[in-house]
Order: structure tokens, then sequence, then C-alpha cells
């Protein structure tokens, strides 16, 4: 069996575009994985074509070989290297699986769990929204909410404020949900080292779950500041590409929840490893997920088979296109999915529906800035103060 050809599928939405990838071998069986800078997916394309000469007639069976290789022929890494192998080490894993006839968790050891355990995105600009939300997710089954502390007009917030707002929110929620939902708190990488302490310690009484990315992934040092001072666990590592990176967060305490992707951290190969990492240092693994329906499913194959998992994040599938762009998305049974047991990483594109989400190219801009309309004095303090527009 060989690689005859590396197909790239473009899915476009106003909000993002995705990238996946199909290698289609000579024995009819093709292998499908997503390229997961869901903002940025046009820097791997580039990518992807280079990794193409090298794939093109090769078995794609070695797929630790055809993982080094192509990690260490490249002589800058980053995010536009790694996740374009995620997607090829995905794809490879399909075409695996197929071609044994079992699905990719077999491959790598067999199921731990029949079903897995998702979180719930809820959100709200105001408090009351927030709690609607989170108590409609409830009675959907979901067992996990994840939202951010912060509300709709946090920009324009002086730091009391802020902190104030973060405590109201969290405390509705937990009032709301009861003890027995975890609450999961997404700080979106917007705080200072010091503003993340003070915010951890107000919300502490309200047990959140984890307390993820509260600063840019820029210091482990700076991370390892704020996990020493506060109870609740930080989960991190959505932005991460390696086990290297991974491993110096947890040598210096600085996480005790990672957060590989799958389409970003090297695919399953990596990911497994970055999972088994984790399991020496007693931390779990609750996987990110651009929230598409194949990373979803990859995701499940690496969430099925590893000891460590907490839970994965997850969005329902009930808007297009992700009820159109596969032709059978994975069963959500209240608030888990369940592991499928088809081949592969048991899922496919639906072709009759791409074509009505045609690639859009979006740029960056930064709105309603310069007047003050979303920060005083015309500036972003945050990384995530961006705005993806057309």
């Amino acid at each position: 069996m060989k690689i005859e050809e590396v197909e790239l599928v473009w899915v476009g939405t106003s909000k993002r575009s995705w990238l996946f990838v199909r290698l289609h071998t000579n024995s009819d069986i093709s292998g499908l994985g997503e390229v997961g800078i869901w903002g940025y997916p046009e820097a791997a394309e580039g990518v992807m074509k280079i990794f193409r000469g090298y794939l093109l007639g090769k078995d794609p069976l070695k797929i630790e070989h055809h993982w080094q290789y192509l990690y260490r022929n490249t002589y800058f890494r980053g995010a536009s290297i790694m996740s374009a192998l995620s997607a090829i080490d995905v794809a490879l894993w399909d075409i695996a699986g197929k071609h044994l006839g079992v699905p990719c968790w077999q491959l790598f050891g067999g199921k731990y769990r029949n079903k897995v355990r998702v979180y719930n995105h809820i959100a709200g600009k105001t408090t009351e929204q927030l709690v609607e939300n989170a108590k409609d997710a409830v009675k959907k089954g979901f067992t996990a909410v994840r939202f951010t502390p912060f509300s709709g007009e946090y920009l324009k917030m002086r730091y009391s404020n802020i902190m104030k707002t973060a405590v109201d929110r969290v405390a509705h929620v937990r009032e709301a949900v009861g003890d027995n939902i975890d609450i999961c708190i997404e700080v979106g990488r917007q705080l200072t080292p010091y503003e993340a302490v003070t915010m951890a310690n107000l919300i502490e009484p309200y047990t959140p779950l984890f307390f993820e990315d509260p600063i840019p992934p820029d210091s482990i040092d700076a991370l390892a500041y704020i996990a020493s001072r506060t109870k609740i666990p930080i989960a991190t590592g959505e932005r991460h590409h390696t086990i290297f990176e991974f491993k110096e967060m947890l040598e210096r305490n600085a996480t005790c929840m990672v957060r590989p992707d799958v389409a970003l951290a090297g695919g399953l190969s990596h990911c497994r490893k970055i999972a088994n990492l984790a399991e020496a240092f007693s931390a779990g693994v609750v996987p990110h997920n651009p929230l598409s329906p194949v990373t979803t499913a990859s995701t499940v194959q690496l969430s099925a088979s590893i000891p460590n998992l907490i839970l994965q994040e997850y969005k329902l599938e009930d808007k297009t296109p992700s009820i159109d762009i596969v032709k059978k998305p994975l069963t959500l049974d209240k608030g888990y999915l369940i592991v499928p047991d088809s081949p592969g990483i048991g899922i496919e594109l639906n072709d009759s529906k791409l074509e009505k989400y045609p690639y859009i190219e979006r740029q960056i801009s930064m709105p309603l800035v310069d007047d003050g309309s979303v920060s005083p004095d015309g500036t972003y303090t945050s990384e995530f103060r961006w705005k993806k527009g057309k």
C-alpha cells in the first residue's frame, strides 16, 4: 500500500475556515486529518504542499518513521509545521485503522472507557444570560460547563470591577447548577499574573474544576507563579506544540491538567506521548478541540485509550456546517460522547455538502479601537482582544 495523493479540503464559514487533509492510497483506503491552527490554516497550507513531495509513494503504515522524518527535517518549527504534521499523523492512523479493520483506539492498546465525558461551552453577556445557558446545558445532560468570568463590557472596566464581576458570574452559575456539576473557568489569556492570582483566590470558594489559560503562553515561570498561589488546578497547553514544552510545564508545577490539541500538538502519535508524560506527573488530560467534528472524532480515539483523561472539550453539533460536513457525527448521550467501533477515527467527510461552504479568506483587523469604543486609550492589552474579520 502506497500514498498516491495528498488532498487539501477547505471548509469556510463567516466565523472560521477549516483545512482538512485526506491521504489517498492505491488500495482505495483514504485517511482524514485536520490542520489545527483554525485561525490561520493558510499558514499550514504551504507546509502541506512541501510535505506532499515526501509522502507520495510512501507506505502509510510507517507512522512513527514519517512523523520523525517530517519533524526532524524542518529547520524552523512552530504552529504551521506542527499543525500540518498533526493532520498527516491523524490521517495515517485513520488509514492504519481502516487497513486493519479496527478503530484507532484498538491500535493504542484498546478502550479504557466506553464513553468520553465532555463539557459544554456556555456564554452570556450578562450574568442572567449565563445562568440560563448553564441551566439549559444541565437539562441537556451535561455534567460540566465552561465559561468566561468576564462580562461583555469588561474591556472598559477597572480592576476591582473586573474582579467583582468575575466572582458574581461564577457564584451565580454555581448556585444555579449545584455542586454535582463541574464548572470550568476559561480566562482566555486575558490577565496578568497578579490579576490571575487575585481572581483565582476570589473564585476559589466555588470550587471550579480548572482555571484555564490565565495568561498568554509566553512564560512558564509566570504560569508556575500563579499555580503556586491558588488551589484551583491550572489547565493549559492548547497552544503548545511538542512534548518538550509540556515536560517543562509539568516539571515546574505550572499545570496539573494539560490541554494538547490533536490537530496541533503532533497528532495522535505525539498527543499520546504527552498524555503518558502527564500520567508520570499525576496530571490529568483535558484535550483541546478546534470545535470541528473531525478533530472531535480523532480526539475521542485518544480520550478512549488513556487512563488520565479528565474530560474533553466539545461543542454541540447542532448547527451547520458541523451537521453537514460529515456523514455521521458521533453520538452524544447525556454529556458523554459514545466511543465508536468503526475503523479508523470513525468519521468521514460528506463530499456532497462541502461545496456549500467554500473557503473564505480572513484577515485580522482591530476595529473600534481609536475611537475608544473598545478601550478608552485605544490599545489592546491582551492577545485575545483582536477581532477576526473578512
